[in-house]
């Protein structure tokens, strides 16, 4: 998925101080993880309770994702209006319904591939993360290039829906995890200079950055089972 809203191509009228980093990284993660922990709670209450089949069976999927895309939508579109309270409430939003999305893993892969799957995703996040927070080149191009060419591996997605290549799935899937490797660098870094520069103020700052890590840490993390995970019988 794209990043949603670039804060940091805003001209602020208001400068804010510049942030303490420590405190935006600190606070930035401990939302992303919460969004992790809906996420998974809400999964796997999905697929316990057997909440997933009735949404199967009557097309609920297809709901969900309209629901998610309202949000993702209204949480870009309004960003710069909307009090901190509202847009953290949209990224609970967001990951409580994702995490309905996602309750269908558990019925297409073996548990404890789901487990590394998710531990080696973290292991590749951190990492990733910690590189773009490190690195002191202009990589503020990346952005689009980054945008152009997850657009480009979403559309041969829905294209081979149709076409059923399973070649062309691996590809994608590879194209499409390298894709979010370079946006999690990209995101860090531009996490960091917006704190540095303070384009807004710092609860709505922790919200924005855990949404865009929450995403790049759930498409590794889906690429990542895809392609290694053990699926059931």
């Amino acid at each position: 998925m794209m990043d949603y809203y670039d804060a940091s191509n805003e001209v602020n009228n208001d400068p804010i101080q510049t942030m303490d980093m420590n405190g935006v990284l600190s606070n930035t993660f401990f939302r992303m993880f919460l969004g992790l922990l809906a996420s998974g709670i809400t999964a796997a209450f999905a697929y316990y309770s057997g909440l997933y089949i009735p949404l199967i069976l009557s097309n609920g999927f297809f709901y969900l994702a309209i629901a998610e895309v309202i949000v993702v939508l209204v949480f870009s579109l309004m960003f710069r209006k909307l009090s901190p309270t509202a847009v953290t409430v949209l990224f609970f939003a967001y990951a409580f319904l994702n995490g309905f999305t996602l309750s269908v893993i558990f019925a297409a892969f073996e548990l404890s591939s789901i487990v590394y799957a998710f531990f080696g995703t973290a292991a590749l996040f951190g990492a990733l993360a910690f590189l773009g927070y490190k690195t002191e080149k202009d990589i503020s191009s990346w952005g689009t290039v980054l945008t152009v060419a997850l657009v480009i591996g979403l559309v041969l997605t829905v294209i081979n829906l149709f076409l059923r290549s399973s070649a062309l799935d691996i590809a994608l899937d590879w194209a499409i995890l390298a894709i979010f490797f370079g946006l999690t660098v990209y995101d860090m870094n531009k996490i960091k200079r917006m704190g540095e520069e303070g384009f807004c103020e710092s609860e709505k700052l922790y919200v924005y950055g855990a949404m865009e890590l929450y995403l790049d840490f759930i498409n590794i993390f889906l690429r990542v089972l895809s392609l290694f995970g053990k699926r059931r019988n």
